[in-house]
């Protein structure tokens, strides 16, 4: 039902207030204190409760599931505050979908608890230990996998994983406290559960797995072994855009007639796409909508590269030229006819079909999306650790062009509106804020590739076939000269126009 926007009192939401919502507002059906845990998911944010919590609470309304309920937890000092506000709406989250012509809102209830946050991580240790949990998932940002991002191997240099491997009982990383329960499983004989990465990563879950095991390894290679062989890693493809919650969406939701702290807008689209590979059980969720394959790297493909890949060709394009919404950048012809060309020209040739979609089709898919005015999805927050979403998301579609030879121009002027980007200041000569975990040497190698584009192609970001490509190489040093002494609408207009 749509829901009119106006002004009426808010409800504080929690299981009390439940009956007191408006009318129009979905609400759990199921009883609540009925449901027990079957998942731990790790790094709770608004993707997580948007996606696969509303997945998990669909089965729920149909009387399924009531055994696989969500306890939430967090690494990070920061996710305290989270669970707080949540703790505070007995872990209820109101989910807005805004299609452009109308809003609809529902509260959903597959999440029962949010641990504590500790620097030992004791009590997501203890919950992951409990035989009960058969699933562990995690959202930690592409940027959270302790990848090296030219070798694509595992970081085991990195302070987080020396620390984790020093003292495995108290582990600072989400990894840690995974292998730790593991080991405590093991022992007690209570078996393996299932690791689900739900991260935008091509094989997300071979990432997972060498991350876990390669981390266990460190301190007890038995139980690396063990993990190996006993626990399920399976590969995903998720999508769903879910912007952050800022004033407008807390606004938002108040104006629904629901008091509720951390609220989640999003589109109406969701796609999940799961390798069928459990080795302790699984919910039901193809009978909601999501897709068990035993294949899924051609959808993930499809969906990194486009989606995921066009994000960053019209974000770092948008930050530039200060548009401050996704929407604002596909109404601007040039981002979008960027977007399109690139899209077109230099990914799709690399990707397959899919059932039910082809590649041409889901880049016009794709750009409606991106163009739906009720997303605020802002540019800075796409913009976000260009240091692990060019490696992940463009910078394989320029290896497999220069290997079969198809146009690679575009790419490469996206490459160089990033390196002109992290310089740090906007062509209207306002400041970027940092926005990326090595923004202090993003800037410092960004000003050098002024003078120097070789600088920039330098960085570990590039593997060798593309940063000593002298053909890449050549147009991204054109490129650069050319946004920094015309400025970004020009050099889209010139590679438009080739």
């Amino acid at each position: 039902m749509n829901i009119q926007n106006k002004k009426t009192a808010a409800v504080k939401l929690g299981d009390r207030t439940l009956a007191q919502l408006p009318d129009a507002v979905a609400r759990p059906t199921y009883d609540r204190s009925a449901l027990t845990a079957g998942i731990v998911h790790i790094g709770l944010g608004n993707f997580h409760r948007g996606h696969q919590a509303w997945y998990l609470h669909t089965l729920m309304q149909n009387g399924l599931a009531h055994d696989w309920a969500i306890i939430g937890a967090g690494v990070r000092p920061g996710d305290a505050a989270q669970r707080q506000k949540l703790l505070e709406q007995d872990f209820l989250t109101t989910l807005i979908a805004l299609a452009p012509e109308k809003t609809t809102a529902e509260v959903i209830g597959s999440m029962i608890d949010f641990l504590p946050v500790q620097p030992d991580n004791a009590a997501l240790i203890a919950q992951m230990a409990d035989p009960a949990i058969r699933i562990v998932s995690l959202t930690v940002t592409e940027g959270g996998y302790y990848i090296d991002p030219a070798t694509k191997g595992f970081d085991a240099a990195h302070p987080d994983i020396v620390h984790d491997a020093a003292t495995p009982a108290a582990p600072m990383t989400a990894f840690g406290a995974m292998i730790a329960a593991l080991k405590l499983r093991r022992a007690a004989g209570t078996g393996p559960f299932t690791c689900m990465c739900c991260d935008n990563l091509q094989g997300n879950g071979a990432i997972l797995r060498q991350t876990v095991v390669s981390l266990a390894r460190l301190s007890d290679p038995e139980l690396a072994v063990w993990i190996d062989e006993n626990c399920s890693f399976p590969n995903s493809m998720v999508d769903c855009i879910v912007p952050a919650t800022g004033p407008k969406e807390l606004e938002l939701v108040q104006s629904l007639g629901i008091d509720d702290a951390s609220p989640v807008t999003h589109e109406t689209y969701r796609q999940w796409v799961i390798e069928d590979d459990f080795c302790a059980g699984r919910p039901d969720w193809d009978k909601v909508g999501a897709t068990f394959t035993d294949d899924v790297h051609d959808f993930e493909a499809m969906k990194i590269r486009v989606l995921n890949g066009g994000h960053q060709i019209i974000a770092n394009a948008g930050e530039l030229l200060s548009i401050e919404t996704i929407s604002d950048c596909m109404a601007n012809a040039e981002i979008r006819g960027l977007f399109d060309k690139i899209a077109r020209n230099e990914i799709l040739p690399h990707l397959k079909a899919v059932p039910g979609m082809e590649p041409s089709a889901y880049v016009t898919l794709i750009s409606k999306r991106f163009s739906n005015p009720r997303i605020i999805d802002t540019t800075r927050r796409v913009a976000f650790d260009g240091s692990s979403r060019h490696p992940g998301f463009l910078i394989p579609s320029i290896v497999d062009g220069l290997a079969k030879g198809t146009p690679i121009s575009g790419l490469a002027l996206v490459e160089a509106l990033w390196a002109r980007m992290c310089a740090g200041q906007r062509e209207d000569g306002t400041t970027i804020a940092p926005n990326d975990p090595f923004w202090d040497d993003l800037q410092a190698n960004a000003m050098d590739a002024k003078a120097d584009p070789a600088i920039w192609l330098g960085q570990r970001q590039y593997p060798a076939q593309v940063a000593q490509n002298a053909e890449f190489a050549r147009l991204f040093s054109d490129w650069l000269d050319m946004i920094w002494t015309d400025g970004t609408t020009t050099a889209i207009k010139r590679y438009l126009s080739a």
